[in-house]
């Protein structure tokens, strides 16, 4: 039986959320799931998410009535996961304190931008995500994030790199990947992905693979 997955995009059209979500939509078929797209945050009171395997988010900002929060989080809750990456996820609905304790962490600024130079660096905490993975450059938005401090940190950045009132605070490492539970739901979280070129980019990719198929609550 083929796992089920929904991708729910909008939001701000800068962070390029349907096409982003297309990325994830070949993503998630070509690892065999039955995958529904949906533009319109009512597919969440629609849907019976009892069923589904992985809910994806990739809306930006925006607001979203408790109608349609409440079954995510009670599906996530009891079982189903949720995985999404950069604004698409941990700057969504900027008012629902309830959606920031599912996913873990609230994007509050981006010092220097897009175009930032900045490298991944994976770890702390071991796991089959980042198994094998090494370390890379990349160049776009470097998320400064709160951080709830019961997130299982996968890879993180350094701070300082742009100018900002952050560096009177010196160094930090700063999550950039990070797992959580919440309930019996697995939450995975990447805060690189500003538009759909760093989503493309082939450690992005395989990075959300890997966390798409963690997330799944029927994987193991």
């Amino acid at each position: 039986m083929s796992r089920r997955a929904l991708i729910v995009w909008g939001g701000w059209n800068g962070h390029e959320p349907e096409k982003v979500a297309e990325i994830f939509r070949q993503i998630l078929i070509r690892e065999k799931f039955d995958v529904e797209v949906s533009s319109k945050l009512k597919i969440l009171t629609d849907s019976n998410l009892a069923q589904v395997d992985l809910i994806v988010p990739v809306w930006t900002m925006g607001a979203i009535e408790s109608k349609n929060l409440e079954p995510i989080l009670r599906a996530v809750e009891r079982g189903v996961g949720i995985a999404g990456c950069h604004g698409g996820m941990c700057d969504a609905f900027r008012d629902s304190t309830e959606w920031q304790f599912l996913t873990g962490g609230q994007f509050v600024a981006h010092p220097g931008g897009d175009g930032t130079p900045y490298t991944v660096c994976f770890g702390p905490n071991p796991s089959p995500i980042t198994e094998g993975l090494t370390d890379f450059a990349v160049q776009s938005e470097q998320y400064y994030m709160h951080v709830d401090p019961a997130v299982k940190i996968l890879a993180t950045t350094k701070f300082p790199v742009a100018p900002g009132p952050h560096v009177a605070n010196g160094p930090v490492d700063m999550p950039v990947v990070w797992t959580k539970w919440f309930g019996q739901g697995r939450v995975f979280y990447c805060s690189l992905g500003h538009n759909a070129r760093v989503v493309a980019m082939p450690e992005v990719t395989e990075l959300m693979r890997r966390g798409f198929l963690w997330a799944a609550r029927s994987q193991a």
